[in-house]
């Protein structure tokens, strides 16, 4: 019989860490003003939407993401989290399920910084900042599954500058909502470079493997001046679900001004397309490839509170299916 190999959070490894964190954490000790302290949070997706195409018409309210969570502050550099995500499952008729999307510990200081546990990925970390409006739409990769936003495992990042800095991770790769226990891991090498006058750039590759390797390779351009901001990406990843054949690759630009103290306008552009795998006839996404369209405003009437008057627009790669349109109102409500 052939030997099973497994893969788990081992209790003496997060031990070890801790303990190692601790060893880099040997000067706040001898800082007497630090407290510590803890800060519970939320944050509430919630829309009314209309959709309307040839093929019919659909409206709907939704929840679609709640996040409770708490974060403890065990000294300046080191800390830990806890973050229940609860959400549409995407699969079967349950309305909403509960993952733990959160629960690690870290060090960070001005240099270096360190996780480990249930931790949020850096795959696309900077693109979401830039987009900045995750209530309303993911950013490109999370959108259209390219990785996980958070999973099981350890990062390290590297900051020898303000203006460059390094992130490494290895990862379970299966994400926070379907942690499996085998021996494939995702390695993951990232760099990030910010430049003083507002410009920013953003390197990705990460890598699995079991019979086929999955890769993904990102990069994206960002600019930033006073009230406005853009990005645009490119991404593409070989044997999505380590599938062969099944890669599959695309561009996202987008961009967001400030025209008064508590409006701002964006709009973003998708554009998505997949291969045609050996011995196949259509591509292997093709119900999802296509050109997406967003364009709306958001309104923060107080702080924690954002609402946004929002439409989208998709053209099917597949010609036989009809444009399709919604107009929604979509909130963030945090606390």
């Amino acid at each position: 019989m052939k030997e099973r190999h497994y893969k788990r959070l081992n209790p003496l490894s997060l031990i070890a860490f801790i303990i190692a964190l601790s060893s880099l954490d040997g000067n706040a000790q001898a800082d007497s003003s630090f407290i510590p302290h803890g800060n519970p949070f939320a944050l509430i997706f919630t829309d009314v939407n209309y959709t309307f195409s040839k093929e019919g018409n659909t409206k709907a309210f939704e929840l679609t993401r709640g996040y409770l969570g708490y974060e403890y502050f065990f000294s300046k550099n080191i800390s830990s989290r806890i973050n229940i995500d609860i959400a549409n499952p995407g699969t079967g008729q349950l309305q909403m399920t509960a993952f733990i999307k959160n629960a690690f510990v870290q060090y960070k200081d001005e240099t270096i910084s360190a996780r480990f546990g249930m931790i949020n990925t850096d795959q696309f970390s900077l693109q979401e900042s830039q987009w900045g409006h995750r209530y309303i739409y993911m950013s490109f990769q999370d959108a259209y599954k390219f990785g996980p936003s958070a999973d099981l495992g350890a990062a390290f990042g590297y900051s020898p500058s303000k203006i460059i800095s390094f992130d490494f991770s290895v990862l379970n790769g299966e994400g926070y909502k379907k942690v499996q226990i085998d021996s494939v891991f995702k390695t993951t090498f990232g760099f990030r470079i910010r430049t003083p006058n507002g410009f920013a750039l953003r390197g990705y590759y990460d890598r699995m493997k079991k019979d086929y390797a999955q890769t993904t390779l990102a990069f994206m351009a960002a600019y930033t001046i006073k009230k406005f901001k853009t990005g645009l990406e490119y991404n593409i990843q070989k044997n999505n679900g380590m599938i062969n054949g099944n890669d599959f690759s695309g561009i996202s630009v987008y961009a967001s001004i400030g025209v008064a103290q508590k409006f701002s306008i964006y709009s973003r552009y998708d554009y998505l397309m997949s291969a045609v795998p050996d011995n196949a006839t259509d591509p292997w996404n093709l119900s999802k490839d296509g050109h997406y369209f967003i364009a709306g405003f958001d309104y923060t009437p107080v702080e924690g509170i954002k609402i946004a008057p929002v439409y989208f627009g998709y053209l099917p790669e597949d010609d036989l299916r009809p444009f399709t349109s919604r107009l929604g109102l979509y909130f963030e409500i945090r606390f």
